[in-house]
């Protein structure tokens, strides 16, 4: 089975978080990080990071996985989501292209 592309998009708990966060919760997006990394080292991420809207940034990544169940899990076992401060959507997408993949 070929891998599939999803849209992913981490929710901060408020639309000020990036400009307010607390000391606990940088500490909670440090972890955030370290696993969003780990998990592009491992080639499941293409390409992420902060989108600055004007209501407030958010993150998203676009993730090459198996399935919706393992997007899931990577969502539900991210440390700022099993600490309850960030929530989480996705949705299925197409890559039409992308640089530096086959």
């Amino acid at each position: 089975m070929s891998k599939q592309h999803f849209y992913f998009k981490l929710i901060p708990p408020r639309p000020t978080f990036g400009a307010d966060m607390a000391a606990e919760e940088r500490a909670l997006m440090q972890q955030h990080v370290a696993y969003t990394r780990e998990a592009f080292d491992a080639g499941k991420i293409l390409l992420y990071g902060p989108v600055m809207a004007s209501g407030g940034a958010f993150g998203i990544a676009v993730l090459e996985m198996n399935d919706a169940a393992e997007v899931q899990k990577f969502g539900e076992q991210d440390p700022s989501i099993k600490a309850g401060m960030n929530t989480f959507e996705f949705f299925p997408m197409r890559v039409g292209a992308a640089r530096g993949t086959d």
